[in-house]
């Protein structure tokens, strides 16, 4: 498949202040690629770069193609944005929102068709001024497909909107994979990107610090499956002592390690026969917002055990 997106050794510098360090990744055609970092971790100034509203410092960059700072006319046609804290004329409707960037664009207004897409039809005629903070995130999504987009640069456009909301965008993002479209994904909601995007690159202090799909990331950094128990905190030791797995107690439950098939059965099998009472027990495993908190937590990446492909998606 053609890249949609491809960056090489990017780096952006403001003074003596590298705010990306020599980055690289590639986002294919057709894939949800989600881009995560902590405030100040040079994510919104990649984007920005990758928008062609700024240029870098060294480095190549090529989106469709093109260079997004050099070639940054033609680009706009191709791609749709919908920024952060998304803002428009206040005393505009929806669907004159639409009628508008329709124009500008060049292309047949679709209002009816994109209110309905991003659920949003029964506030056509309502002035952006007296719209939700959610329902605003709507129009700018309704906004970014108006030039019909193969690629789309959302910029957290689930933030400030209710649980079925969220779902409503949702759905409208697995649409745009479903068409063909690449889809470049910002958002602090983890679990959006675990359950949304195909590809993801955590970026932190100007570097990328950890790459690839959601599963490969939790399998690669996160801890080991875990038997929850909650039971007499006396029976971790002979727990730990009979099975040998790193057994630990936390918050009145006991936690075991799984590191085989077998030894969830193994350890319930043990408990059921120790005489020990137990209330209940449950398995966990680290999501994409543990091992996140993990990663960014650390300040050195030098002691992270980073393969070289860690730093490329």
């Amino acid at each position: 498949m053609t890249a949609a997106v491809e960056v090489e050794k990017l780096v952006k510098t403001y003074g003596s202040v590298r705010a990306v360090d020599g980055i690289d990744f590639t986002i294919e055609t057709g894939e949800v690629f989600a881009f995560l970092g902590p405030n100040g971790a040079g994510k919104t100034t990649t984007v920005e770069i990758l928008e062609g509203i700024r240029p870098s410092t060294s480095g190549q960059v090529r989106v469709m193609g093109r260079d997004p700072w050099k070639e940054g006319r033609e680009l706009q046609r191709k791609i749709g944005v919908i920024p952060q804290d998304f803002h428009f004329f206040p005393k505009l409707n929806s669907r004159e929102a639409i009628d508008l960037y329709a124009g500008l664009f060049g292309v047949p207004s679709r209002a009816k068709e994109l209110l309905d897409r991003v659920e949003l039809s029964d506030k056509a005629d309502a002035l952006f001024e007296n719209l939700s903070g959610g329902q605003k995130q709507k129009l700018g999504l309704a906004l970014a497909l108006v030039n019909d987009p193969q690629l789309c640069f959302l910029d957290e456009p689930t933030t400030g909107l209710d649980p079925r909301a969220r779902r409503a965008i949702w759905a409208v993002i697995r649409g745009l994979k479903a068409e063909g479209r690449t889809v470049f994904l910002t958002t602090h909601y983890l679990e959006e990107a675990q359950l949304l995007a195909d590809r993801i690159a955590i970026i932190n202090l100007g570097h990328i610090i950890a790459a690839g799909a959601p599963s490969e990331i939790i399998n690669r950094y996160g801890r080991p499956e875990r038997l929850r128990i909650v039971a007499d905190p006396a029976l971790a030791e002979p727990l730990r002592r009979q099975l040998g797995l790193p057994v630990d107690v936390q918050n009145g439950a006991i936690s075991v390690e799984l590191h085989a098939k077998g030894d969830a059965l193994k350890v319930l099998s043990w408990v059921e026969s120790s005489g020990y009472s137990y209330s209940s027990f449950s398995t966990a495993q680290d999501t994409l917002e543990d091992v996140f908190i993990r990663l960014v937590g650390v300040s050195d990446h030098s002691a992270l055990d980073l393969a070289p492909e860690g730093d490329s998606a």
